[in-house]
This record gives structure tokens, C-alpha cells and sequence, in this order.
């Protein structure tokens, strides 16, 4: 039934809503892009602040006001949240045919919630007694008498490729003062994605809208990402298979997709799809029931198996162990002896209890092993099939991250004990509630840090890189092993669809997906322990600027280097985005989240110098693939 649904609702086009105002016009400007809008008394598109409006003056010039100055409009940059405007009208200090160099504190430009200066500009300093200041070469205007970007009495500084130096985010151009500069230009060129390599002189400004104001700004078919210039900022944008700027009060997102080689929008995309649509639907149908027909045949096999005393899958007869991957073997346990293991699945041994998603003991093998058992609570021979195909798919999924499973029991009826192997250095929430008591040490910064990292990273390998996707849905710190090196082993991976349609789609699971349950968890880490009222709590304190109430005790916030703490308000905010906008609705994605996480990391190791992190962080980032990720979306990591 459920597959019925899922492909009728590929035949059916949804309805395109249209959005936003007539365009408005000013000058040279035939169309103001949202959230910007003129100062005019229509009332039409309502603003989102008051920061985005701008006033025409006498029908030709276009200008912003932001704090206390007013600013010219050059141009808009739609898809990378910024615009540009003019340098005031002071004094040339120095002038070439290339620009014109003015005077830094003339540009009396503040950052605020809604505007920075954004790292696309590339800066050209004058009269700088700091020559280490200069780069070689990076783009932009050239003299017609020279081979270099600047004569040799100006300096080439790109604001993108500073790394820790003068200038940081939320900076203005005066902070070069200290390096004895006195002018400054700027312009954006075809290295910084301006269209068609055409270089604009004058300053680019980021704009975004602060995180508690854009929850209901974007399109139902938009999510929210971080801007790269404006701390705490954020805009929207549309997912992929979508086109336009992700405001729902904007343009929105229209469905775009090529036919015959050229691009269509809206209603063209799903036209004349109702054949094919009859043939999905029929080739869904008999899919389904020839994976259904595997899963029974698969699990007389078992259960054959298991009164043979022997499992396995690809050979009829063998050692005791079933073969679900190549080079890996998954053993076929007894339910004797994992009650044996678990001291009859005593509520000593219990590690954490998962509601509908089962429980997790701590057990130890005859030979010594330690090992997790997950106790799966299954109502019908369907479920049974579908925790076995789970396993399957699991055991066959290599991840840092992951702890490996072991193999499963399936003698016991309809509960199958799912057995994972435990790296016997406790879980993360013992490491963080006991941390103290009996002289244990707690983790520190560094150690807590890495594990945000890892564990979105693994969640995000298992949602989007393993098809159909998996997900936890019961994500606590129980559930979280650590090896001796305090690297993330995840258990308790979601065995039931529960939470999602079966499909790879993310619905409400108690209206809180994965996405949530890491926001409580970063919480707990920030923390230090759990309670009831944590998130509630924690949230308040967090937006309120008291985050030293908020930390443990043990981490001593009021000790640590100004770059920690500044750390530890990066992932209280991005847990604080994970509680608010994680319900379901996928406004914010694991990939999003562990993005930030990653880069903070390794800003983190890469400030400690030579200090490595723990080995399993480096191979987290090679499996899940997001150090590609960050290189190729930078405007959708924060950047401190």
C-alpha cells in the first residue's frame, strides 16, 4: 500500500504556487531581488526587518542604510546573498588606471546581525608598512604598464584566503591600520564568481537574517544554510531539483529539469508522465513482492540453518557463521548464549533503553569478548524479515564510526538480538555522568569536539552515501561507544521503519528525526550529563548570551582560550538550529550540521599545531566525503 502511495505521488505533479510582488524598479535596477524592498509604502512583500530596505532616489540611485550611514547599490549577487556598494566620496589618497585607493576609516562600515563584509572581496591596501600583509597575485584588475595586479606601491590582500591574520569576520577595513596601511579598494572579480569574469569595483557585503527569524521564511521545497560572513546568519535555498532564491515570500522554488536539452520549469516537468507513471507503478509492484519472496526465502534459510547448528547464506554447509559481505563473516549466535553473556538480560547489564526501538545490553562472550546486544521487539514474521534485511544491509556498510556487527539470534521468536562488537571503553554518557565520581576523569574539550564531528559525520554517511538511506531515530548517549582512543562507535541503528516511509524519505518520528536527537546530544556534551528539562533549559540560557552556564563545570569555561570558547558557542548554536529546525520537516540537514561540526574540528586541530586528533577522525572524513563537501559548499559552513 505504502509503495502505491510513494508512486502515485511521483505521477501527480504537485501544484506550483506562485510567490512573491510585482518586481520593483530603480535606475539601471529592472528587478530588486528579496528580501530587499524599496521604501515606497507599498504593501505589498513584507519585510522581513527593516535592515533590507532601500530607498530610490530620484528614480535612479539605489541606497541602502545600514547603522548610521547610507550606502550606493551597484549590483545584487542573488546566489551568493550579497550586494555591492560604493566607497564614500573622501579623499584619493593614490590613483593608477586600474583604481582609485581611499581612506580606511572613510568606510565606517559595521557588521551587525543582518550585514558583514564578505570574504569575496579582494583588498587593495596602500602606503601599508607591513609588507607580509601583500600577496603575490590574486586576481582582479590589472595596470595596461604592468605584468602584476598592483603597482609596486600597492599590496594585494584577499579577505578568502586569510587564515587567523588581520582580518577575521565581522571585521571592517580599519582593522589595517594596525598595519600602518592608510588606502584601501576593493572590487569582486571572476575569481570570486562574479558572471562572466567581469570585475565590480566597490565592496561586497554578505547579507543573511538571523536563525530565530528564519524558520518560517523559507519555501516548503527550500532549507536553511549558514552564511560564510554574518555569524549566527543564515538564508534560504532551494534543494536540489528546485530554482529560484528559497523565500517563500521570494520567488520561492520552482521544479526545473532539461527535456530535448533545454531547461523547463514548473507544471513542463511532469507533463505526459502518466505512462510511464502506470509502468513504475507496476515494476514498483513486482519488486516489492520479489523482495519479499528473498526475505521469507532468507529466513526459512536461517532458521534451517539454526537447527543444523550451522548459517550460511552462500554455502549450505560451514563453520558456524553466516557470510553477508565479502571478506566478512556474521556469525549466527544462540539465544542461550547471549542470555549467558548478559546475566539473563539483567537490568545491570541494561546501557540504554530505546522506547520502540528496543534495548541495548552490555554483554561478554565465553571467549572474552565484549560485545553490545540490541534487543529488537518485533510483533509479526514481516518485522521479523525486515530487522534480518536491516542486518544484512548493515553488516555490510564499512565505517570508522560504526561499531561492526557481529551477527544476530533469531531462535528466541519474534525478538531478534542483534549483537554489535563493543569496544569496552563505556559509552558517552557514562564517560560524561560518572566523569568525577571515584576519582574518574571527565573528556575534555578537544575529546568532545572530535566526537560532535564523527557522530554527525556517520549519520550523515549512513542518510545520504548508503542507499536506501539508514537512520537511528533513538539516538541517545548510551548509544554511543567509544574505543580507548574516545573514537565514536554508533549503535543502535534504527532495524524497524519506524521513522521513515520505507523510501528513504525523513518523517516525523514524535515529531524529532535524527536531526533533533543531535541537538540534545550536543547539548549533553556541552553539558556534561542529561536531564529531563535539559534542552528547555540549556535553550533558554544559550539565546539568552549565558553559554558559561551552560557548560560543564569540569571544562572550567571561564579558563579557556578565547578560540574554545568561541568553539563551544559554535556548537551550542548549531544544536540550538538542530532543536529548533530538526522536527521532521528537513529544513535542516545532517549534512548541513555535520559540515559546521567538521570545520570547526579541524580548525581545532589544525590551531593545537602538531597535536593530532584521535585516528579514526581523519578516516571519518575520507568515508563520508566531507572535506569535498566543505571545499565545494563554502557558503553553507559557518566560518568563525
Amino acid at each position: 500500500m505504502i509503495i502505491i502511495v510513494v508512486l502515485l505521488l511521483l505521477v501527480v505533479p504537485p501544484v506550483v504556487v506562485g510567490h512573491g510582488c510585482p518586481p520593483e524598479k530603480c535606475g539601471s535596477f529592472d528587478t530588486i531581488p528579496y528580501p530587499f524592498r524599496l521604501n515606497n509604502g507599498s504593501e505589498c512583500g513584507e519585510l522581513i526587518s527593516d535592515a533590507f530596505h532601500l530607498s530610490c532616489f530620484n528614480e535612479t540611485i539605489l541606497f541602502i542604510n545600514i547603522g548610521s550611514y547610507k550606502y550606493q547599490v551597484l549590483h545584487f549577487f542573488p546566489d551568493s546573498g550579497g550586494v555591492l556598494v560604493d566607497f564614500p566620496n573622501d579623499t584619493v589618497h593614490y590613483s593608477s588606471s586600474c583604481r582609485s585607493y581611499y581612506d580606511l576609516k572613510s568606510f565606517k562600515f559595521q557588521a551587525n546581525d543582518y550585514f558583514g563584509i564578505s570574504k569575496d572581496n579582494l583588498v587593495g591596501l596602500y602606503g601599508c608598512g607591513d609588507s607580509s600583509l601583500c600577496r603575490s597575485d590574486c586576481g582582479g584588475c590589472r595596470d595596461a604598464n604592468t605584468t602584476t595586479t598592483f603597482t609596486s606601491s600597492g599590496c594585494c590582500y584577499s579577505l578568502s584566503e586569510d587564515r587567523g591574520g588581520v582580518w577575521k569576520v565581522g571585521d571592517g577595513f580599519n582593522v589595517f591600520e594596525e598595519s600602518g596601511c592608510k588606502g584601501f579598494s576593493s572590487w569582486v572579480g571572476s575569481s570570486t564568481g562574479s558572471n562572466n569574469g567581469e570585475i565590480k569595483r566597490g565592496v561586497k557585503l554578505e547579507w543573511a537574517i538571523p536563525g530565530d527569524l528564519i524558520k518560517e521564511a523559507c519555501d516548503l521545497n527550500g532549507r536553511s544554510v549558514n552564511a560564510s560572513s554574518v555569524i549566527f546568519g543564515m538564508r534560504c535555498k532551494c534543494i536540489d531539483g528546485f530554482i529560484g532564491d528559497g523565500f517563500a515570500k521570494g520567488k520561492g522554488c520552482l521544479k526545473y529539469c532539461l527535456k530535448n536539452g533545454a531547461e523547463v520549469y514548473g507544471k513542463a516537468c511532469y507533463a505526459n508522465r502518466h505512462g510511464r507513471g502506470k509502468l513504475m507503478l507496476v515494476a514498483g509492484i513486482l519488486a516489492l513482492a520479489l523482495s519479499i519472496a528473498t526475505l521469507i526465502a532468507l529466513f526459512f534459510m536461517l532458521k534451517r540453518q539454526t537447527k543444523l547448528g550451522t548459517a550460511d547464506l552462500d554455502q549450505t554447509r560451514s563453520q558456524g557463521s553466516v557470510s553477508f559481505h565479502k571478506g566478512r563473516r556474521t556469525r549466527l549466535f544462540t539465544h542461550a548464549e547471549l542470555e549467558q553473556a548478559t546475566n539473563g538480560f539483567s537490568d545491570d547489564q541494561k546501557l540504554v533503553n530505546m522506547g520502540g526501538g528496543g534495548t541495548i545490553y552490555a554483554g561478554i562472550l565465553t571467549d572474552g569478548l565484549k560485545v553490545g546486544i540490541h534487543k529488537v521487539h518485533c510483533t509479526t514474521e514481516t518485522d521479523l524479515i525486515q530487522v534480518l534485511s536491516r542486518v544484512k544491509t548493515l553488516s555490510e556498510v564499512s565505517h570508522a564510526n560504526m561499531a561492526r556487527i557481529l551477527g544476530c539470534s533469531i531462535d528466541s521468536g519474534y525478538t531478534p538480538l542483534v549483537v554489535y562488537e563493543n569496544p569496552g571503553n563505556g559509552t558517552l554518557e557514562q564517560h560524561l555522568c560518572l566523569a568525577g565520581i571515584d576519582g574518574k576523569n571527565g573528556l575534555d574539550w578537544y575529546n568532545r569536539l572530535t566526537i560532535t564531528a564523527q557522530l554527525s559525520s556517520v549519520l550523515a554517511y549512513l542518510q545520504t552515501e548508503i542507499f536506501p538511506p539508514v537512520f537511528h531515530h533513538g539516538l541517545q548517549t548510551g548509544c554511543i561507544f567509544l574505543d580507548q582512543d574516545l573514537s565514536v562507535k554508533l549503535v543502535g541503528l534504527e532495524l524497524l521503519d519506524h521513522g521513515s516511509d520505507g523510501y528513504g524519505s525523513i518523517t516525523p518520528f514524535s515529531n524529532k528525526n535524527d536531526v533533533y536527537g543531535l541537538g540534545v546530544v550536543l547539548l549533553e556534551i556541552l553539558a556534561g550529563g542529561k536531564s529531563s528539562e535539559l534542552a528547555t533549559v540549556a535553550l533558554r540560557k544559550i539565546r539568552n548570551g549565558k553559554l558559561e552556564e551552560v557548560v560543564d563545570p569540569m571544562l572550567y569555561y571561564h579558563e579557556q582560550p578565547a578560540y574554545r570558547k568561541e568553539q563551544m558557542g559554535i556548537v551550542a548554536d548549531v544544536a540550538t538550529r538542530c532543536l529548533l529546525f530538526g522536527g521532521g520537516d528537513g529544513r535542516l540537514g545532517m549534512n548541513d550540521v555535520a559540515r559546521e561540526l567538521v570545520h570547526v574540528t579541524k580548525e581545532s586541530i589544525d590551531h593545537v599545531g602538531s597535536r593530532r586528533g584521535p585516528a579514526g577522525l581523519e578516516e571519518t572524513f575520507s568515508n563520508s566525503s566531507l572535506l569535498q563537501m566543505i571545499s565545494l559548499s563554502p557558503d553553507s559552513i559557518y566560518v568563525p
